[in-house]
């Protein structure tokens, strides 16, 4: 969402309100926007909440101008208004009141009243009129994506994307969407991991459709999923913001421009040793050697030997571990080094079933995926440390 954008004017209508609204319904709402709120404060109005009601509605919008979100409750409108709260501190006041109703009141000054049962609360807020609007979700280019596959998507490659700002483009993941398949793909420049569902079909797209999703929607969008038990979610972009609606609740996010690597050129094509392994027994094996691995590097050697996996560490000030794991190997002999980081965060993930591990040799990137058959083609990429 641009800087830039425009603001909403100050209404007759805007100048009063006053509702009264179940806690509980509030409050859900309240945390799920939580995310969006701006908390650097460097535009004060962003740290607020708009509230806008009307029709038995009360909606609610949060802002950073990079994301926003919009969503509602049901309330009895007594007075049809809008005002802006602090959203921190209504949220930490809310959560902390008994079950019931809530009466908000918008007074003189922008301030707003809030009572429950006995408590009474007066907050300041700030004119209504400075609060930015949010884009206005299209009314053509809507797709549909099941809402479980695209949680799934989220959940198996969040983990591996970039959090240094520098590097601007893998700050997000790439959403691939073809005719009857859907792609996602996310990289820190150490790692990779892909995901592909080829059990879906798409009205309204030929070739492929490519989005730069930045990590904070994804962030949000995964909560709303979490929280929503809705079917399909609807999806659409215009030139510069991403647009999710999930069921009444609409989520804003600036798109990331750039070009994002190509990352089929990182996918290995020749790791022809292969073992398979239980998910979690290499967990709780790498989790016992990293306790000695180095702090800075977290590096564990991967050593394959006949029908057995070893793996350890050591530190000068640690000490040294090391633990075998049993399977079917009969080639050469070979030692790889990995962050141990980078294991741990793929098995958390990946489920807890049997894990193919492929590899090449000790210069060349690891690959991991779920051995058992799934709907979804899940691979993990790792590049390998020198140890």
């Amino acid at each position: 969402m641009p800087a830039e954008m425009a603001t909403s004017v100050d209404s007759g209508a805007g100048t009063t309100m006053e509702i009264t609204v179940s806690k509980f319904e509030l409050l859900k709402e309240l945390t799920l926007t939580q995310g969006v709120v701006e908390r650097k404060a460097t535009i004060p109005i962003l740290s607020n909440f708009l509230f806008e009601a009307a029709d038995d509605k009360l909606s609610i919008t949060a802002t950073d101008l990079d994301l926003g979100l919009r969503t509602a409750c049901a309330a009895k409108v007594k007075k049809e208004g809008s005002c802006t709260i602090p959203a921190r501190k209504l949220y930490d006041y809310v959560r902390l009141l008994p079950d019931g109703d809530i009466s908000i009141k918008l007074l003189d000054n922008h301030w707003v009243q809030i009572r429950s049962g006995r408590s009474n609360t007066k907050m300041v807020g700030m004119s209504r009129s400075n609060y930015p609007t949010l884009p206005v979700f299209p009314a053509a280019g809507v797709i549909k994506i099941p809402a479980k596959m695209l949680a799934t998507l989220i959940a198996k490659t969040i983990f591996a994307i970039s959090n240094e700002e520098s590097r601007y483009t893998l700050n997000g993941a790439l959403m691939v969407m073809k005719p009857e398949s859907m792609i996602m793909v996310a990289t820190d420049g150490h790692r990779l991991a892909h995901i592909e569902n080829s059990n879906v079909k798409f009205e309204g797209i030929t070739g492929e459709l490519k989005t730069l999703v930045p990590r904070k929607a994804m962030v949000e969008l995964r909560a709303l999923l979490d929280s929503d038990d809705v079917e399909f979610i609807e999806f659409a972009k215009d030139e510069s913001t991403l647009f999710f609606r999930v069921g009444e609740r609409v989520l804003t996010s600036r798109q990331l421009t750039g070009q994002f690597p190509n990352y089929e050129a990182v996918l290995p094509k020749d790791n022809n040793k292969t073992i398979v392994v239980h998910g979690e027994e290499l967990n709780g094996a790498l989790l016992r050697v990293a306790q000695f691995a180095d702090e800075r590097s977290r590096a564990v050697r991967m050593k394959l030997d006949k029908n057995e996996l070893r793996v350890s560490a050591n530190s000068a000030e640690m000490g040294e571990s090391e633990d075998a794991i049993d399977t079917v190997y009969e080639g050469d002999a070979m030692t790889v080094g990995f962050n141990s980081v980078y294991l741990l965060d793929f098995l958390k993930v990946s489920g807890a079933g049997s894990i193919r591990m492929d590899f090449k040799d000790s210069q060349s990137a690891g690959q991991m995926r779920p051995a058992e058959g799934e709907e979804y083609n899940y691979r993990y990429i790792v590049m390998p440390m020198r140890i």
